[in-house]
């Protein structure tokens, strides 16, 4: 078992020591590791839906207009709800299954919370 802390950054917990500093072996983050300072990802994401409304891990979301899916024969029409959505860092912040398509990235403009 390592002794050695997960990643703040992407929580992995493949990390080691080079130099006095930890490295992620995942996403190449380092740091001092007498200066860890606990954040979640909420604490460090802050997400509007459309009309300006924070959203959080866990809410429910609904499409505000008609989505083309890549690969898929139709799009994700307006008035679908999402639940359980997970917030994440990026372009496609809004991270989801959808019934009918599966897993995929939402851009939080085109949705409003439920």
């Amino acid at each position: 078992m390592s002794e050695f802390i997960p990643c703040p950054k992407c929580k992995c917990e493949y990390t080691y020591l080079n130099d006095g500093l930890m490295v992620c072996s995942e996403c190449f983050h380092e740091w001092n590791p007498e200066e860890v300072v606990e954040t979640s990802i909420d604490d460090t994401i802050k997400v509007l839906d459309v009309n300006g409304n924070e959203l959080h891990n866990g809410d429910s979301v609904i499409v505000i207009k008609d989505l083309p899916v890549k690969g898929m024969p139709r799009p994700v029409k307006a008035g679908t709800k999402v639940k359980n959505i997970r917030l994440t860092d990026g372009d496609h912040n809004i991270d989801c299954k959808i019934e009918g398509f599966g897993a995929m990235g939402l851009k939080s403009e085109f949705v409003r919370k439920a």
